[in-house]
């Protein structure tokens, strides 16, 4: 399959055919029920139903012009004509699992074939969408010829042959991978998408946070941000900065790690290996920065599981000790012009609990940093988008005609 892969004609963004498809994955991870046991599995299913493949094709013809399908002819004078650029390679990150299901699904949606190098990491969550693909391809096996999914190791010439294929090639993982990868010569008119290492923060408006309800679900959803990949994804948060004067920091701090602790504790498998360079971090920070102070986990006993480090200053510098796993910094902020030092290039994402989103919009707009380049609630920081990392990937993905 692989080697005609890259002769698949060509599509128009957001086909109706192609939204049929990917709305019978969706269907068919939705009535498996073992996918109920992995919320981004069931995130993701919704994700690339038809009703939210409709929302996002319409988001992007409001603010790109006419594109796909046009429904009747009466428009086709007035939008610009667009097509998949041919054929995308995406290599996967290893240890986030839904992941490249996200990267494949923009690739079809852009109205490209597709070679995707799965997670080297095993993860039952792979499987399971795996499965629903298998099973749409079932019902509409016209687009087998646009889907080849490969599982390889460090080969150089298999990255090499796969790169000579494709015309876009998409890097997911970091700096490392980036560099690993570019050793592979990709053709002349061929380009490249790649999302290097990233931190991302959280901010909480601390006398906002101690008066909501529902802060079992607002752990729950912080929990989603961050345990469920290890705190891999580059969207899960490595620091939590607590807005407000220190007293009722600490008193927000002391609740909301109370209601995320048990979850944790319940939920989360945490390996030695794990634990021993969580304390190996903590060992580095304090070495490196004055005031620096191990808060306890609250509720239970002190647990490797959840691991809070205290910090007097923010720095660039001070994110390059970040660790996963359960490892979170946190730092008391007057205002959110304390957080400049943190928004450099490598931070990406900003998610937010209880400060308007107007204030943090008039911060960017008066700082302008670097980086940042999502701002969204807590709980919904691994919800994908066709806008990553600044990127405008349907646009990356296409080309325009005329």
């Amino acid at each position: 399959m692989a080697d005609k892969i890259d002769a698949q004609p060509v599509r128009e963004p957001f086909a109706d055919k192609v939204v049929t498809f990917l709305n019978a994955v969706s269907n068919a991870i939705l009535n498996n029920k073992e996918a109920g046991a992995y919320p981004d599995v069931i995130t993701f299913a919704f994700w690339c139903r038809r009703a939210s493949v409709e929302t996002m094709k319409k988001e992007y013809i409001r603010t790109h012009g006419g594109i796909g399908e046009s429904e009747n002819n009466t428009s086709i004078n007035n939008r610009p004509i667009r097509y998949g650029r041919g054929c995308v390679f995406h290599i996967a990150p290893s240890n986030v699992p839904v992941n490249y299901a996200y990267s494949l699904v923009v690739g079809i949606l852009a109205g490209n074939s597709n070679i995707v190098r799965l997670p080297s990491k095993y993860f039952p969550q792979v499987n399971l969408i795996n499965s629903g693909i298998k099973t749409a391809l079932e019902k509409y096996p016209q687009f087998a010829p646009y889907i080849c999914m490969v599982k390889y190791g460090y080969e150089k010439e298999v990255t090499d042959y796969f790169s000579l294929k494709c015309d876009t090639r998409v890097i997911w993982g970091g700096d490392n991978t980036i560099a690993e990868i570019r050793k592979s010569s990709l053709k002349s008119r061929a380009n490249e998408i790649t999302f290097a290492d990233r931190y991302s923060i959280s901010i909480i408006d601390s006398e906002k946070y101690l008066e909501m309800d529902g802060k079992e679900r607002i752990a729950s959803d912080f929990y989603n941000d961050t345990y469920l990949t290890d705190q891999n994804a580059c969207t899960s948060p490595r620091i939590v900065i607590w807005l407000g004067k220190e007293e009722t920091c600490r008193k927000a701090q002391e609740t909301f790690w109370s209601k995320l602790l048990p979850l944790v504790e319940e939920k989360y498998v945490l390996q030695s290996v794990q634990a021993v360079s969580k304390l190996a971090s903590v060992y580095k920070i304090a070495a490196n920065f004055e005031g620096i102070r191990l808060n306890e986990a609250v509720s239970f006993k002190p647990s490797n599981k959840l691991i809070r480090v205290q910090v007097q200053e923010l720095s660039q510098e001070l994110m390059e000790y970040r660790n996963n796993s359960g490892f979170f910094m946190e730092y008391y902020a007057e205002n959110l012009k304390e957080i400049e030092p943190l928004c450099v290039d490598k931070c990406q994402t900003l998610s937010y609990l209880g400060v308007a989103k107007e204030e943090i919009k008039q911060f960017l707009m008066d700082s302008k940093p670097r980086g940042i380049d999502r701002v969204i609630l807590i709980g919904k920081t691994m919800n994908f988008d066709l806008i990553w990392d600044g990127y405008d990937l349907i646009g990356q993905l296409t080309r325009i005609v005329m």
